[in-house]
């Protein structure tokens, strides 16, 4: 918004002329969206406690867990809310209007939030939420749908960029809408699966937002794409901006669901921003890189993955408990030392993921 009011004036007043500049609107939406949260914090948590969103600890007869987690119970939960209230007006001030990568990010936030808000209103009235089928569904549908957009997009190549190879370039044509479906629902559904121990998910998200905040600014700029070999996405520069307004959010967020955590933030968020990272490696053709990247999030999800398949054709279990945050809590280590070791884990996968833009 701030874009298209001022910088029609740069002429006149030179100083409206660095609202064209992605780094000073990014910088900005990210001072926007962490004040957002922290001016409505107080707020937020006030009518969670009054409509009783709190967290009902359900650890599927894991007795261990549940005695582990008990302190947990009464928590407010789906804060979430708050988060995407804050990067929504922060992309809808600082951004720019005219760009349909914008608009995409926007939508997938906004609708895999509606559907973990849905999950986890249910979970609060009936005691368990959306059935995996059902989740699953409705995740693949909001795949589909914006992979069918990209698709007819005459503006977005529906190829492949694979890492270590400057010349090999593979275009998927329609059975992009399967990849884009698969991408949304696989890292919607591993965040949701990190969001487990207090701040862990949050805190990852920031480091992999981080990642993409500077590989879009690197696919949106030619000179910077050029010499590294990477696709240059024209326009995707733009996407800066929604990853820097995330991690203000985010971490203004992290500031409450650090250990004890005083909220949760909930499916709501766990879908919403696990989606939206999925979608931005998506658009700037870095969707393997998120793999090295976000390799805590694949880790956690493999272990549910194969605690499932384990348990069906082997009968018995592969780890203690999945997702793999939890196995470390019965073998004796304390959440607080688990969330920042699987931190640690996490900026060394993102220094691998930027290493990968030299080796090619």
């Amino acid at each position: 918004m701030i874009y298209h009011l001022l910088y029609r004036f740069a002429d006149e007043f030179f100083i409206f002329n660095i609202t064209k500049y992605i780094t000073f609107r990014g910088g900005c939406a990210f001072v926007t969206s962490f004040l957002l949260v922290m001016i409505f914090w107080k707020f937020t948590i006030k009518r969670l406690k009054k409509l009783k969103i709190v967290e009902k600890v359900d650890m599927y007869g894991h007795v261990h867990l549940e005695a582990l987690h008990t302190g947990k119970r009464g928590t407010p939960t789906m804060g979430g809310v708050l988060i995407l209230f804050a990067i929504v007006v922060s992309i809808f001030i600082w951004s720019r209007w005219d760009n349909l990568f914008v608009w995409l990010a926007v939508l997938v936030m906004v609708a895999l939030g509606a559907l973990g808000l849905y999950d986890d209103l249910t979970k609060i009235k009936r005691g368990k939420g959306l059935s995996r089928s059902k989740k699953l569904f409705w995740q693949g549908a909001i795949g589909v749908f914006l992979g069918l957009i990209l698709v007819l997009s005459k503006e977005y190549q529906t190829t492949w960029s694979i890492p270590f190879f400057k010349k090999i370039v593979i275009d998927l044509g329609y059975f992009y809408i399967f990849w884009f479906t698969l991408m949304i629902v696989a890292t919607s559904n591993a965040v949701n699966f990190t969001d487990g121990l207090d701040g862990l998910a949050i805190g990852t998200l920031i480091i992999n937002f981080l990642v993409f905040g500077l590989l879009s600014y690197l696919v949106g700029h030619i000179k910077f794409a050029n010499y590294l070999f990477i696709p240059y996405i024209a326009n995707s520069g733009e996407l800066t901006v929604v990853c820097l307004a995330s991690i203000g959010a985010a971490l203004a967020f992290l500031w409450f669901n650090s250990y004890p955590a005083e909220v949760f933030m909930g499916d709501v968020g766990a879908l919403a921003l696990g989606g939206a990272i999925g979608a931005i490696a998506l658009f700037i053709k870095q969707e393997f890189l998120l793999f090295i990247s976000g390799g805590l999030f694949v880790a956690e999800a493999l272990s549910v993955i194969l605690q499932i398949f384990s348990v069906k054709f082997r009968g018995k279990k592969l780890f203690k408990a999945a997702p793999l945050h939890h196995h470390f809590q019965i073998l004796g280590w304390k959440e607080p030392k688990i969330i920042i070791r699987f931190w640690i884990v996490s900026v060394i996968c993102a220094a691998a993921a930027f290493l990968t833009l030299k080796l090619r």
